[in-house]
């Protein structure tokens, strides 16, 4: 697909020789205003949410290739609401919080955090191609950090090994995969030395925005840990381009499995149909659906959040009307970090005996007989 032709205002003009290296996309990604308003006819609005968003620190970064995906004279695309700031994330609403999933307090070791007896979260970077308004760890994501160093991690690995009840590790941080093969590497072959954790996750959204960067290398590096899994996030059906379709067929192809978490947002995914193309463009992508999430309520994204009630709406509407493995679970991680929760409005209407009353997706009441004991 053909690329815009961006980059930082403080750069040198360059030629496009080199926009398929992922270090291109990242050298090169959006990160100021006068930028972005070459690329971008910008809302006041949105003029307004780059200027307190670089002066605050939630930074922009935006890749050129996830650039060119924006339609540049809507401020209601989709994929424009996900990445360009807008000056409503000034406004706290009531359920706002600054981490919302509990994870400093859950946190057992430098940058390790548990919230559930069997898995830990690794946060391995905080730095992200592109910044995504309505992140769940807006907090610290482009703090400065950086690519955490192995020697920092020691702590964590150490953790690992003295809690063997802990089988699963999921890396993330920010996006691990925006670091060098070589630290993807490196983390994976520490963690394969520690003989009870059994599969990893590798929590990224390169696939989406960057897809360059799924090379042959990085996915023999992602299989030197035997059960490796990849948990990618594509949010809309407009993200599933040629190249990121791509990049989902050579993760693949390598023997990666791949599910995708969508985060359900307002005024880029609220919508049946949307959900729908997207789910079903996923699995023909051979990527599994996995959760249908709840946006975190996240201090300034009051903005891009739903109700639960949409929710619970639109997964009605999808049930029956796409298959099993196109439909996600729908899933409330709650506030604190007690947990994901899943959703589903009762479908069971009655109960008498042996007798369950139940409504199916097209609203008949149907009855289910338990056998004899």
């Amino acid at each position: 697909m053909t690329l815009l032709r961006v980059v930082n205002s403080q750069e040198p003009q360059e030629s496009r020789e080199g926009a398929d290296d992922w270090r291109w996309q990242v050298r090169h990604a959006v990160t100021d205003l006068a930028a972005l308003q070459a690329a971008v006819s910008l809302t006041e609005n949105e003029r307004n949410g780059v200027e307190r968003a670089l002066g605050e620190g939630f930074p922009m970064s935006i890749t050129p290739y996830y650039l060119g995906l924006v339609d540049k004279s809507d401020p209601n695309c989709p994929i424009r609401r996900q990445c360009v700031p807008s000056d409503a994330e000034a406004i706290d609403v009531i359920g706002d919080m600054r981490d919302p999933l509990g994870e400093e307090a859950h946190e057992v070791a430098p940058h390790l955090v548990q919230r559930y007896p069997d898995r830990v979260l690794l946060l391995a970077t905080d730095r992200c191609s592109v910044y995504c308004r309505f992140c769940t760890r807006s907090r610290m994501v482009g703090a400065g950090g950086g690519v955490r160093s192995l020697e920092s991690l020691g702590e964590a690995f150490a953790w690992l090994r003295a809690h063997p009840e802990v089988c699963d590790v999921i890396v993330s941080g920010g996006d691990p995969l925006v670091m060098s093969t070589e630290r993807i590497a490196a983390i994976l072959d520490e963690l394969s030395r520690i003989e009870s954790v059994l599969y990893v996750r590798i929590a990224t959204r390169t696939p989406v925005t960057l897809p360059q960067r799924i090379t042959s290398d990085l996915c023999v590096a992602l299989r030197r840990h035997p059960s490796t899994w990849i948990m990618t996030h594509f949010n809309h059906p407009k993200e599933l381009t040629e190249a990121s379709r791509a990049a989902c067929a050579r993760l693949v192809d390598a023997g990666l499995p791949v599910m995708n978490q969508t985060v359900l947002l307002r005024g880029v995914n609220d919508n049946a149909n949307t959900l729908e193309q997207l789910f079903r463009g996923l699995v023909r992508s051979r990527v599994r659906p996995y959760y249908l999430l709840q946006a975190d309520p996240v201090r300034g994204t009051g903005h891009l959040r739903t109700s639960i009630e949409t929710g619970l709406s639109l997964m009605e509407s999808l049930q029956g009307r796409v298959s099993g493995i196109a439909l996600p679970k729908y899933i409330v991680d709650t506030p604190g970090g007690r947990g994901k929760v899943p959703v589903l409005r009762d479908a069971i209407v009655g109960r008498d005996g042996a007798i369950t009353t139940l409504r199916t997706f097209r609203g008949e009441l149907v009855d289910y007989i338990d056998p004899p004991h």
